[in-house]
C-alpha cells in the first residue's frame, strides 16, 4: 500500500518530524531518501527489499549508485540520492568543523580516511597533502580500480604535493574485501613510490591502508 495512505501517525516522514529520526526503522529512513514505491509497493517495502537483498545498511551504502539502480523500484534517480546521502555521511563522519587536522599517526590517518574509504566497492588511491607540522593541506583521488603501477603513475601521485609545495605526504587505499593485509603488489608499490619521492625531495610519510574497521601501516612494517 502506497504511504499517502497509511494513517499519518504511522507515515516515516510525520514519524520523524514528531519522534526524531533515531525513532526510525533502517527500511523507513531509506523509503525517505527513495520518497515513492511503484505500484503494489510502497517505499517502505523496496527499502525492506534492499535491505535483505545487500544484508544490512552498510551493505546498501557500499553499492554504487548504478548498481543500485538496477534494483526493482529504485531506477537512476532514486539511486543517486541514495548515494548522495551516503556520501554526505562518509564526509561528515570524517570531518572536525574548524579543526585543522593533524596526521602524525596512522590512527589519526584512518581516523580521518577510514570513514570516507573503508566501504567503497572498489580501490581507490588517495594522497593527503601535508604541511611541515604534519597538518593536512588536502588530499586527492589518484586512481580508482584495481591497484597497480599502471594505475598509480609516480607523476600523479607527486604532481599536487610539488604544486602545492607539501613537506610530505600519506599514501592511502582500501582494500573493498575488508582485510587490509598488504599484498606483494601493494609493497612494490609502495617502495617505488617511496624511491620516486625521493628524487623530488619528498618525503613519504606513510603508506596506510584501509579495511573494514581496521588498517595496515605500512612506515610501522617497516616497508617505509
Amino acid at each position: 500500500m502506497a504511504l499517502a495512505r497509511w494513517p499519518t501517525a504511522e507515515r516515516p516522514r510525520e514519524r520523524l518530524y514528531w519522534n526524531g529520526p533515531e525513532a526510525l526503522a533502517d527500511a523507513e529512513l531509506l523509503a525517505l531518501q527513495l520518497g515513492s514505491g511503484v505500484p503494489g509497493r510502497s517505499a517502505v517495502d523496496v527499502a525492506r527489499e534492499m535491505l535483505a537483498a545487500y544484508g544490512s545498511l552498510a551493505g546498501v551504502a557500499a553499492r554504487e549508485a548504478a548498481e543500485l539502480a538496477r534494483v526493482p523500484g529504485v531506477g537512476p534517480a532514486k539511486a543517486a540520492r541514495l548515494a548522495a546521502a551516503f556520501e554526505l555521511t562518509r564526509r561528515l563522519r570524517a570531518r572536525i568543523p574548524g579543526a585543522r587536522l593533524v596526521l602524525s599517526a596512522p590512527a589519526e590517518v584512518y581516523a580521518a580516511f577510514g570513514p570516507l574509504m573503508e566501504d567503497l566497492p572498489r580501490e581507490v588511491f588517495r594522497v593527503a597533502l601535508l604541511d611541515a607540522q604534519n597538518g593536512l593541506l588536502r588530499d586527492r583521488v589518484v586512481s580508482e580500480g584495481t591497484l597497480s603501477a599502471s594505475l598509480v603513475h609516480p607523476r600523479e601521485v607527486f604532481k599536487p604535493a610539488i604544486l602545492e609545495s607539501a613537506a610530505s605526504v600519506i599514501l592511502l587505499h582500501n582494500h573493498p574485501s575488508g582485510d587490509p593485509t598488504p599484498s606483494r603488489e601493494d609493497v612494490r608499490l609502495t617502495r617505488q613510490l617511496v624511491e620516486c619521492a625521493r628524487l623530488l625531495d619528498l618525503r613519504v610519510h606513510d603508506h596506510v591502508i584501509i579495511g573494514r574497521g581496521s588498517f595496515v601501516s605500512l612506515a610501522e612494517r617497516g616497508i617505509i
